[in-house]
């Protein structure tokens, strides 16, 4: 099987699972395993901190009985403030064990205000930045002691969300990006011409399309970032106003190995109709990515997850595939 194959992966957001207090309505775990794997989705990620198991036999056991694999997981983090680091570092040390322990690749951090949402971001002073350059090493190296890469995610609400705090970043810390190719525009980037500069440096990517409209009104303060979100800001692939074709195919030229995560973050009101909603919208981005010829396995998105042996696939960075 070629390894491009088992490249895509799912995430809970898709289906408005988020960490964030008051999000919306939560669906429940099975249902959105089963929809991922109706879908062809070889593995997924992590989702928010308990809403799959913690014990790693447990969320094996949930990912198994689904054929999914795991992909990754969102790891937000507060780095930049010395009186919590430890305490935050010790929260991220569990989470990169569930991860390794249970087959990940990534781990991807962000650096958060120590607000709850993604409301508002912060610019951080000179001392704060030193902090959170020092932070982010720090998670490097439990990374690194876990076999994990650590990918960190320019995120809307965060310490480091536009252009020039990602370039700040790449030039005073040697950590990789997920290139979140939403909410890069959202922060006011090109994610084009980021990924076309980050080269090898891009470790993880996270695939969204994005209304350029919704996105200039968070930048601009008149719309609040979840207002945005539930209004649509987050297109299926081919939908919106990012590139994605050319952002896929800079990667591919640069010989990014990684994951293609769906990501289309999303706000539920409620439960949707069983084969509505969010499955819609993640069947129309795995169609619209199939058509960019990146994926060389089955023209049939149900069947390119799955070997010989009908076993999801895991893949480690490097290009080395398991069962």
């Amino acid at each position: 099987m070629n390894r491009r194959v088992a490249r895509v992966a799912g995430a809970p957001i898709s289906w408005g699972v988020c960490e964030v207090p008051g999000w919306g309505y939560q669906l429940e775990p099975d249902r959105v395993l089963s929809e991922m794997a109706g879908l062809g989705l070889p593995a997924t990620e992590l989702g928010p901190d308990g809403y799959l198991p913690t014990d790693p036999s447990r969320l094996e056991a949930a990912l198994a009985d689904h054929g999914l694999g795991l992909a990754a997981g969102f790891v937000p983090a507060v780095l930049h403030e010395p009186a919590v680091l430890e305490e935050e570092l010790e929260r991220v040390s569990v989470q990169a064990d569930l991860l390794a322990a249970s087959g990940a690749d990534v781990l991807v951090l962000a650096a958060g205000t120590g607000t709850a949402g993604y409301e508002a971001g912060a610019d951080l002073a000179g001392s704060s930045w030193a902090s959170l350059v020092a932070g982010i090493g720090r998670v490097i190296d439990l990374g690194s002691e876990r076999d994990l890469a650590v990918a960190f995610h320019p995120h809307q609400g965060t310490v480091v969300e536009g252009p020039r705090q990602v370039e700040r970043l790449l030039e005073s810390s040697p950590v990789r990006l997920c290139v979140d190719t939403g909410h890069l525009m959202v922060g006011g980037a090109d994610p084009v011409e980021l990924t076309r500069g980050a080269g090898d440096r891009v470790a993880h990517v996270h695939l969204k399309d994005v209304s350029a409209d919704l996105a200039e009104q968070v930048r601009a303060g008149r719309m609040g970032y979840r207002d945005a979100v539930a209004a649509g800001m987050y297109r299926p692939l081919g939908m919106g106003d990012v590139d994605v074709e050319a952002i896929v195919s800079a990667l591919e030229a640069s010989d990014y190995d990684g994951w293609y995560v769906l990501e289309q973050d999303r706000v539920l009101e409620g439960a949707p109709e069983e084969g509505m909603g969010p499955v819609q919208d993640v069947a129309e981005s795995l169609t619209f990515f199939e058509r960019l010829g990146v994926w060389p396995g089955p023209s049939s998105v149900a069947g390119v997850s799955v070997s010989e042996g009908g076993h999801a696939m895991r893949r480690r960075p490097g290009g080395k595939e398991g069962e």
